[in-house]
């Protein structure tokens, strides 16, 4: 994608960020993502099937997700709280460019898979398994929680010089009303060379 259509994908992404909300469970996700870059295409790695997070007990395969029909990222079943997903229209965890992985705080009445995201700290780690065996490990430089009214879209899914990470929820206060939280929880990471 050239620089300039790029900045006008990343403007239009700004825009359905402020007006596009989607279930995260109850809660609201992000819009959706850039295609992989070129350089993250050039380097290929195998798929992911495995997310561990040992700092919060968080352990799950990894379910492809793509875009509702609205083209918002898809989410994983909220009846199947404890599975995390990985958006494939980005980057493999691996690859040059943020790779992004979602899952519930809650859902079905019960603790979803990222229930704990918001304790992790920098310096934690998160690993990913891949179909072929071979295994990306990721360490934390980062964890926001940012209102979804300005949910920060270049910074979760523009491109990158080197291979990142990304772990999504949602968090914050709830409004029962809308039955939806408030905020994200986003981490970010960088791949350990």
């Amino acid at each position: 994608m050239t620089r300039s259509r790029f900045g006008l994908f990343a403007l239009l992404l700004a825009f359905v960020a402020n007006f596009a909300l989607l279930g995260c469970g109850s809660a609201d996700t992000p819009p959706a993502a850039a295609p992989a870059s070129s350089a993250a295409a050039a380097q290929e790695v195998a798929d992911p099937v495995s997310l561990d997070v040992p700092s919060i007990d968080a352990h799950s395969s990894l379910v492809p997700l793509g875009l509702n029909d609205d083209k918002t990222v898809q989410v994983p079943p909220v009846d199947q709280p404890l599975q995390a997903g990985w958006y494939h229209f980005g980057p493999k965890p691996g690859q040059i460019g943020p790779a992004v992985v979602l899952g519930h705080i809650d859902g079905n009445h019960q603790k979803g898979i990222f229930w704990r995201l918001h304790e992790m700290k920098k310096g934690d780690k998160v690993v990913i398994g891949r179909k072929d065996g071979s295994k990306a490990t990721f360490t934390v430089t980062k964890v926001d929680q940012i209102a979804k009214k300005t949910f920060p879209t270049e910074a979760v899914y523009g491109n990158t010089s080197d291979s990142q990470i990304r772990l999504i929820t949602c968090g914050g206060a709830f409004d029962p009303e809308k039955k939806s939280y408030l905020d994200n929880i986003i981490v970010y990471g960088t791949l350990d060379s």
